[in-house]
């Protein structure tokens, strides 16, 4: 596919600034539509490594891995390490029936992947060079000025880039956004998320699980074996991601990994047995953060710099390449036009931050209904899953709308 040079004066269609999964994509998604892009980044990330392992994981949802496919990088991820599941089991930890997901009852092969941070990250990065996209790293914006044919922005260095539409895909804490003048509004949940990999006694038959408890939900998430696993191993590896108040996540990650393990079974019903072993353990805060508007002239705002979601449902990385997966099907109408016109970027921006605050908030609302011991919210939620459990037409939607489909 052709692809577009600057103008003579040097003016890009786009520049992203943030080079994760979120704004490596976009880069990637923009360069698909034949727009000249330049990616900004402050540093390069580590080749991923397969005898190595990045705790921090991702559900990958069907509409990611198909954004991901048009973009020519998922059959290679998917080569290297990519755990498939099949099945879902939600349930809490004060009774009722489990909600389950099946891939077969839902005519899928498969729900989703389970899909490592640092494996997505550089398999993006390797298709940049062939997608034509301009890498500045290392990199970072130190201010920007807009008039009514572009943004400029300019650079640590002191490099100038000129471009249509300028996308912050820079992270929760977003300088862009800041120097942009949008605002964002935050909830601290006071909790952390505790992440590990974990070895069991019995297979996680390609499974999510998740149990609420008061404190928190815990979901163990399947996940690839190791190389070197022995055949009698194969099968028993899963992700934790343990949501639990800030104190009690610092007193988890104290414990010594028997009494962690311990903990750890006990809190997730010895579902797949005894934990037989536990990786270094580390853990992060949890909030929900909504930027007030997704776009300021021909700043758009996508990903982390957008929303912060909670993990609970595991669509925080899908939520963002859905943002960029609008933003490439805007370019594509647009193609060979300014893709940072006033009018169809408003329209971009309001359908993805009404989508983003009703995910996010519905996200919060089941924090609150699970995590707690209040006698009302215990009576309600196990009738509550149960419901949507037993009735085939509203648990396909529930899936339906979380895979993207």
């Amino acid at each position: 596919m052709s692809r577009r040079e600057p103008r003579r004066d040097g003016t890009l269609d786009a520049v992203v600034v943030g080079a994760g999964v979120v704004g490596t994509a976009a880069a990637l998604a923009l360069a698909a539509e034949g727009a000249s892009v330049a990616l900004v980044e402050s540093r390069e990330p580590p080749r991923w490594q397969a005898h190595g392992t990045d705790l921090r994981v991702f559900a990958f949802a069907p509409d990611s891995a198909a954004l991901l496919d048009r973009l020519g990088v998922w059959a290679s991820i998917r080569s290297a390490r990519a755990q498939p599941y099949r099945a879902m089991r939600v349930w809490d930890a004060a009774g009722g029936a489990p909600l389950v997901f099946d891939a077969d009852a839902l005519a899928r092969p498969e729900l989703g992947w389970i899909v490592e941070h640092a494996l997505l990250v550089d398999r993006l990065w390797a298709a940049l060079p062939l997608a034509g996209v301009q890498v500045l790293c290392p990199e970072q914006v130190v201010a920007i000025a807009q008039d009514d044919d572009a943004a400029t922005l300019t650079l640590g260095s002191g490099t100038r880039l000129r471009a249509r539409l300028v996308v912050a895909a820079d992270g929760a804490d977003s300088p862009l956004r800041a120097m942009a003048g949008i605002d964002s509004f935050a909830r601290d949940y006071g909790q952390s998320g505790v992440v590990a990999f974990v070895q069991t006694e019995r297979p996680h038959d390609s499974t999510c699980r998740q149990r609420f408890l008061p404190g928190g939900p815990l979901a163990l998430l399947p996940f690839v074996d190791s190389p070197d696993a022995p055949v009698d191993a194969r099968g028993r590896r899963s992700s934790i991601v343990w949501s639990v108040a800030e104190a009690e996540a610092a007193r988890l990650l104290a414990l010594d990994e028997a009494d962690f393990r311990r903990e750890l079974g006990q809190a997730s019903e010895g579902v797949l047995g005894d934990v037989t072993h536990v990786s270094a353990r580390v853990a992060f805060p949890l909030r929900r953060q909504l930027a007030e508007r997704y776009a300021e002239g021909r700043v758009v705002l996508v990903g982390d710099a957008a929303h912060v979601v909670h993990p609970l449902a595991g669509q925080g990385v899908n939520l963002g390449l859905r943002d960029v997966a609008a933003l490439q099907a805007m370019a594509h109408a647009r193609r060979g036009r300014d893709l940072g016109a006033p009018v169809p970027l408003a329209r971009w921006a309001r359908a993805r931050r009404s989508e983003n605050a009703v995910a996010a908030y519905a996200f919060d609302g089941l924090n609150r209904l699970f995590s707690n011991d209040a006698l009302l919210p215990t009576l309600m939620r196990g009738p509550l899953l149960g419901t949507v459990g037993r009735l085939p037409p509203l648990n396909h939607a529930f899936w339906r709308h979380a895979a993207g489909l």
